[in-house]
């Protein structure tokens, strides 16, 4: 959304900024902060369609209830609804927000440093390393509370070894995607074997878990998720900054003065434990990560995934899905991971035809 430039003894460069169509320039103090007018009224939008999404998903259900009532109980005013909407809705809902909004910027932060478009938790392993250690919890008689910290330890240590081999040498775009997908392929293979000799209750559990779902979870998870954003909040605005060189090449980054290879890897670094700790509370909840930043872009009209959009993309997209996976089949919930798988699998198609008919 911003680009941030120091200021001190170039007030000619900032000037120069502030001449760019579509930009406006605010100064704060040595700091100035070039806004792209066109993200800020995307993130507005989007800001607007999460909250009306949200009064949906309260209110849809049964019981059914009015909008009216479910503003109302928000805002404190008492109603015969106040259980139904802040009690049993609202903690998923919070759920599901904060869960999209950590996938959202995984993703972008993941695919600006692959500059793959496909590259997402979902591909480059992250989600299988979780998924192996789940299911090895799952199907091992572990208590319920160690299947979480078993899966953020198992994301973390898949995407250790990710980065390992895709760092020997600068970790290189293409190096980074390739040794991810070498991993999540072995990951799977091991997490079927581990379920094929597994009691078959046990598989079933570790089944709906790599599904991914947000049912009967809430405000424990949700504290989590946003714990990590906020432990995070200074790296992503740091973030914010750094994405802007992450499509420059290794000798124009150190012409400039910057550390190319340890940018990557801090940017890499922060979307993985993003990735890794969401999840580790919702399950394997596929595409969001992949496709929340891609559409982000298109709709901003800019070079890179923008990181406060993809955030708000993502959780709108996840509340979305939760929604439709609690009503479509109701009373029988789904999983939010087959939605979003629905979702995911026509955007690989969109992105394959998009490619052939720029290659034609």
């Amino acid at each position: 959304m911003s680009t941030i430039a120091r200021t001190s003894g170039a007030r000619s460069v900032g000037s120069a900024a502030h001449r760019l169509p579509g930009r406006s320039l605010l100064r704060v103090g040595p700091v100035s902060v070039q806004i792209r007018r066109r993200s800020v009224l995307v993130a507005a939008t989007l800001t607007g369609l999460l909250a009306v999404a949200g009064v949906v998903s309260l209110s849809l259900g049964t019981p059914y209830v009015a909008a009216v009532d479910v503003l109302r109980a928000l805002s404190g005013v008492g109603t015969p609804y106040d259980l139904v909407v802040l009690e049993l809705r609202l903690p998923r809902l919070v759920l599901a927000a904060v869960a999209g909004a950590a996938f959202g910027v995984a993703g972008t932060l993941i695919q600006s440093v692959s500059r793959n478009p496909l590259a997402s938790p979902d591909v480059i392993g992250i989600t299988q390393g979780a998924g192996l250690a789940a299911t090895i919890a799952l199907t091992s008689g572990a208590a319920a509370v160690v299947v979480g910290p078993a899966a953020l330890a198992g994301g973390l240590v898949a995407a250790a070894g990710v980065l390992a081999l895709g760092a020997r040498h600068g970790l290189a775009a293409q190096r980074f995607v390739l040794a991810g997908v070498a991993v999540a392929f072995a990951l799977r293979a091991l997490t079927e074997v581990v379920m094929l000799t597994a009691d078959p209750i046990d598989g079933l559990r570790a089944q709906i878990w790599l599904v991914g779902t947000l049912a009967g979870k809430g405000w424990t998870e949700s504290a989590w998720i946003a714990a990590t954003l906020l432990v995070l909040l200074p790296v992503l605005v740091w973030s914010g900054w750094a994405l802007n060189s992450a499509a420059l090449d290794d000798d124009t980054a150190r012409g400039i003065g910057l550390r190319p290879v340890a940018r990557r890897i801090g940017l890499a670094g922060t979307g993985v434990l993003a990735a890794a700790m969401v999840t580790a509370q919702v399950g394997a909840v596929d595409f969001v990560a992949l496709v929340a930043p891609q559409v982000a872009r298109r709709l901003v009209r800019a070079e890179r995934p923008p990181l406060l959009c993809s955030a708000l993309l993502g959780a709108l997209l996840l509340v979305l899905a939760d929604l439709a996976a609690r009503r479509l089949f109701a009373p029988t919930q789904l999983p939010a991971g087959v939605l979003t798988a629905a979702i995911g699998g026509p955007y690989l198609i969109f992105l394959l035809l998009r490619g052939r008919r720029r290659s034609s």
